[in-house]
């Protein structure tokens, strides 16, 4: 309001009167008035007294050039006709309203110069200002859109990498658990395959069992022997060298099995000797054993130990040791018996008549050569097929 007043007076100071050709009559000069800001523009109103019987308004810019103005009104109750145009920066900022009375043939004109200053300030780089804030609207906006999208896709990304992974530790879980099932399975597949191998090699070897009697003539003076396959020993003190009994059967060739029952005894020894130590020990001559001409398994203090001072591990104690002397491969085998469980091989480093021999220990207690039955006798035809029957059901 303040600023229409302004301008108001700013007109009213820069109009300028145009000559007037009053032909008949009397009327006073259009009267221009600042209406106010439109239109990037400033509306101008040409105002007249209504003294001509009939008017024409003309607009004219400071180029000179016609314009159009609005259609000229007249007043009902004020005895005027107006007139108003916009004036636009860069118009000439001028501008001429001329009123003709063609009745008359008279005209009055007024001019107005408007100042740059009173118009709307623009700045050129106002496009580039908005264009640029648009710009920058929109890539905020297609930011803001890309980020939800990205997060929204990772969030996806992410719950379907968790199921994923959560599909994978159960698969591994499953695995895990197939895989242990298979080792149990395996291992118990692998001990009974091993159970049925050793039982095989046990009746492979209880097939060659041969009778064994004990020598009255070829034992240590201080052994006791009943019955001709029972021995022990008179007293309790540690004898050396070792208080041992020879049978009086000799194996030169072939395969030979014999059972010895060692019960609960603390101490004990079993094997085979040359020929050479037999013969020394029914001279009564022998002081010292010969270095290889004797394998044997010793049991003492609780453990199991081969000629050669090698002991054996998990092996526990048993009641009963089969010996299986094969002369074919050169090997000297020992059993638990009760168990049909292989316990150690030894290679043969000699050859020759090869005798059995016991040695009871000093606890006092009887060792005893057990008869084999050999009614039940199986040859190498009925073990081999029945054993590998056996393997291959297990392994099926």
């Amino acid at each position: 309001m303040g600023l229409s007043v302004q301008l108001t007076a700013v007109i009213f100071v820069l109009i300028l009167v145009s000559t007037q050709h009053p032909a008949a009559g009397g009327g006073h000069d259009p009267l221009l008035v600042l209406d106010g800001y439109e239109d990037d523009g400033i509306r101008v109103k040409c105002f007249s007294e209504r003294l001509f019987s009939e008017v024409q308004v003309w607009w004219t810019d400071g180029k000179g050039d016609n314009v159009t103005g609005t259609p000229l009104t007249t007043g009902t109750t004020t005895a005027n006709a107006s007139s108003s145009i916009i004036v636009k920066p860069g118009s000439g900022n001028s501008v001429s309203c001329k009123i003709i009375d063609k009745l008359l043939k008279t005209s009055t004109e007024s001019s107005a110069v408007i100042a740059d200053v009173f118009f709307p300030a623009t700045s050129p780089w106002l496009a580039a200002f908005v264009v640029i804030l648009l710009l920058s609207v929109f890539l905020v906006i297609a930011a803001v859109y890309k980020l939800r999208k990205n997060n929204k896709t990772t969030t996806r990304e992410k719950n379907a990498e968790k199921e994923i992974q959560k599909e994978i530790d159960e698969l591994q879980v499953e695995l895990d658990e197939e895989t242990a099932r298979f080792k149990n399975e395996n291992q118990d597949l692998l001990s009974k395959i091993e159970k049925v191998q050793n039982e095989l090699e046990f009746r492979r070897a209880h097939s060659n069992a041969v009778n064994i009697t004990l020598d009255e003539n070829c034992k240590h003076p201080s052994l006791i022997i009943k019955g001709k396959n029972r021995v022990k020993s008179s007293t309790q003190e540690e004898i050396l060298p070792k208080a041992l009994v020879v049978a009086t059967e000799a194996f030169s060739g072939k395969k030979h099995y014999w059972e010895v029952e060692v019960g609960d005894k603390s101490e004990w020894e079993l094997g085979v000797v040359h020929e050479e130590i037999r013969n020394t020990l029914r001279s009564n001559t022998m002081n010292s054993f010969q270095k290889g001409n004797l394998l044997s398994l010793q049991f003492s203090q609780g453990k199991y130990i081969l000629t050669g001072e090698e002991s054996l591990q998990n092996c526990k104690p048993c009641s009963v040791v089969g010996v299986f002397l094969d002369q074919e491969f050169d090997r000297l085998s020992f059993f638990d018996v009760e168990e049909k469980h292989l316990l150690k091989s030894l290679s043969l480093e000699f050859s020759g008549n090869l005798y059995p021999f016991f040695s009871p220990g000093s606890d006092g207690k009887w060792l005893g050569v057990r008869p084999v039955c050999v009614e039940n006798h199986y040859t190498h035809r009925d073990i081999l097929p029945q054993g590998q029957e056996e393997i291959n059901k297990l392994i099926t």
